[in-house]
C-alpha cells in the first residue's frame, strides 16, 4: 500500500526493451490517457518523460491504493490503441513496473532533474528544453502542461512562477552529482525507499512493517537541508 502524500518515482519499459512510441500521435495519446487516469485515480503527477522505449513518472497519491491500477488502465488503453493503429499483436509494455518512494525534502528536485534529463543522457538532445515529451518545458520555461501538478518543493523555489522557473533553470545548469545519480538509479531499479532514517521510520509506521536497510548512501547536501544519513531501504512498492 502506497503511503498517502509520499511521492513515487516510477519507470515502465517497453516489452523486451523495444520501442513503445513510434509517432507524435502516440506520445500525445499516452499523455492524454495518463492525465485522465491520474485524475480519476487521485494521483498528482509532478514530473515525467516519455522516451522511445520507456517512461518515467514522479507522482503522489492523494488516496490509499497503489499505482498498479492506474498504470494498468493506461497500459491497457495504450496497448489497444497501438494494436488498432499499427496492427501489432505483440505486447507493448513489460508486465512489471518499477518504483521507489522518494523523500521530498532531500531528493524530489533531484528526481525532477533525473527524469527530465533522460533524453540528454540518451544523446537524443543536447538540452532537456529541446525534448518535447517531458515536464521540463513546464518547470523551466513556463509552458502550460495540464498533466503537471507542481509539488510544494518546486513551488518553494520562488515567490512567483517567474522566480520558480529561474531558480529551476539555475538548478539545471549543473549536472546531477554522480553519487546522487547512482542512488536514484539503485533505488528505482531495485525498488527501494530513498530517504534518511526519519523518513524510513515514517514509511514503516505508515505500512506497519519494518524495512531493512539494504545499503547506506553517502550523506547529501540538499538545497536547504543536510540529512544525517541517506540509506536505501528495501520493499519500496508494498
Amino acid at each position: 500500500m502506497d503511503p498517502i502524500g509520499v511521492p513515487q518515482h516510477i519507470v515502465q519499459r517497453g516489452n523486451n526493451r523495444e520501442a513503445c512510441f513510434f509517432a507524435d500521435e502516440d506520445y500525445l495519446f499516452y499523455l492524454r490517457c495518463l492525465g485522465e487516469t491520474a485524475r480519476s485515480h487521485a494521483r498528482r503527477v509532478h514530473a515525467y518523460v516519455l522516451m522511445p522505449d520507456h517512461m518515467h513518472l514522479l507522482a503522489t497519491p492523494r488516496t490509499r491504493g497503489g499505482f498498479a491500477g492506474m498504470l494498468q488502465t493506461v497500459r491497457d488503453r495504450y496497448a489497444q490503441y497501438i494494436r488498432h493503429t499499427y496492427r501489432r499483436s505483440n505486447a507493448v509494455w513489460e508486465g512489471h513496473y518499477r518504483a521507489s518512494l522518494v523523500q521530498p525534502e532531500h531528493y524530489l528536485l533531484d528526481c525532477y532533474r533525473y527524469i527530465e534529463f533522460n533524453p540528454v543522457r540518451a544523446a537524443i538532445v543536447e538540452h532537456p528544453a529541446n525534448y518535447r515529451w517531458s515536464s521540463h518545458a513546464h518547470h523551466a520555461l513556463g509552458l502550460s502542461d495540464e498533466l503537471v501538478t507542481e509539488h510544494a518543493r518546486y513551488r518553494n523555489l520562488g515567490a512567483d512562477a517567474g522566480e520558480r522557473r529561474q531558480a529551476y533553470r539555475e538548478l539545471c545548469r549543473d549536472p546531477l552529482d554522480p553519487g546522487v545519480l547512482n542512488l536514484i538509479r539503485i533505488a528505482l531499479n531495485e525498488e527501494l525507499v530513498l530517504g534518511d532514517t526519519q523518513f524510513r521510520r515514517q514509511i514503516e509506521m505508515a505500512q506497519d512493517r519494518r524495512l531493512s536497510p539494504a545499503k547506506d548512501g553517502h550523506p547529501k547536501q540538499d538545497e536547504s537541508h543536510a540529512p544525517e544519513q541517506q540509506p536505501l531501504l528495501r520493499n519500496a512498492k508494498k
